[in-house]
């Protein structure tokens, strides 16, 4: 049976405090008016993307179904995160309850497990490769069997991590020093020994680079495929194809591996909390910016799409 003192120390918190940039209080304002502005953008340029792949008809093909379901992931993630920030940067309050910071750190993980499925799936291998089989390997059946399997997958990996992390003591701490509840943040904070739950993070994060590295293989085998083309306008469209794909998926992992990566255990919350930044908001605000400046197709989509809806408002 436990004590009092032991009990204290296994219950957990009612809430957390979430330092942010509280010990620069001099940040607050500029990054509060730049995450604001950042989360609009994010907001009204993934919507677009979702809008506009849905409602053009030259916009139905694989690679634009797989993008309507990043940009929707995108939105989650930044609405997972981003009024929680806004809302202590712009209060004296800066706490969240233990059940709302374990939602956050499931559902933020689960989403990004899933973008990793997702980015994998956007790799234009079987297009530039082999372009014959393309329409008959990635019809639409199989897309969304694709998007299933992220999404299931996700959950799997997220479950897992929050089962394991909601049984760590906090001996009373309280403190994170982050902009909001992140796996390794938690984990760090705890007071027991984390050793399974550093080994089984690292195992999962280590299954969820799978894509990565089918992404870089299969990249590895369109610049054989396009080096053997003899026109250089051909090379460069092909190229051209890609790069946004490759662009949005550096964007995302880089900072994602350092962060989860390393050993909770010698996890830095100073750095960390601005790394975790960049791909909670950073990366979704220029996603929909990246598939859509380097897209011909999109932005024709766009054009079409904003005459339809000046001739609405003239009538």
């Amino acid at each position: 049976m436990r004590t009092d003192n032991q009990s204290f120390l296994w219950d957990p918190p009612k809430d957390f405090i979430l330092l942010g940039v509280s010990d620069r209080p001099w940040l607050e304002l500029p990054l509060f008016v730049v995450l604001l502005g950042s989360y609009v953008l994010a907001m009204l340029g993934n919507i677009t993307i979702i809008l506009v792949s849905r409602l053009d008809p030259q916009l139905q093909s694989p690679m634009y179904t797989f993008l309507r379901h990043l940009s929707f992931l995108d939105l989650c993630y930044t609405t997972t995160t981003v009024p929680q920030m806004l809302a202590n940067m712009g209060g004296s309050r800066k706490t969240i309850s233990y059940s709302g910071c374990t939602v956050q750190y499931a559902i933020f993980h689960w989403l990004g497990c899933i973008e990793c499925v997702v980015l994998a799936a956007m790799a234009r291998y079987v297009a530039i490769c082999e372009p014959l089989w393309y329409t008959l390997v990635m019809h639409g059946s199989f897309c969304q069997q694709l998007v299933l399997v992220a999404w299931l997958s996700g959950f799997g990996n997220s479950l897992v991590q929050v089962v394991l992390t909601v049984q760590l003591p906090f001996c009373g701490q309280q403190v994170l020093k982050n902009f909001f509840c992140e796996v390794p943040a938690m984990i760090k904070l705890s007071c027991a020994d984390t050793a399974i739950n550093d080994t089984t993070l690292a195992v999962l994060v280590a299954f969820m680079l799978v894509p990565l590295a089918l992404i870089l293989l299969s990249y590895g085998f369109i610049a054989c495929a396009v080096l053997r083309i003899q026109s250089s306008k051909g090379r460069h469209k092909a190229f051209g194809t890609c790069s946004s794909h490759l662009m949005v998926v550096t964007l995302f992992y880089l900072p994602a591996i350092y962060m989860y990566l390393q050993p909770p255990s010698s996890y830095s919350q100073k750095q960390g909390k601005f790394i975790s930044l960049f791909y909670s908001i950073i990366t979704p605000t220029l996603n929909p910016f990246i598939y859509t400046l380097k897209n011909k197709d999109m932005k024709g989509a766009l054009r079409r799409l904003l005459v339809r809806l000046w001739r609405l408002c003239r009538r």
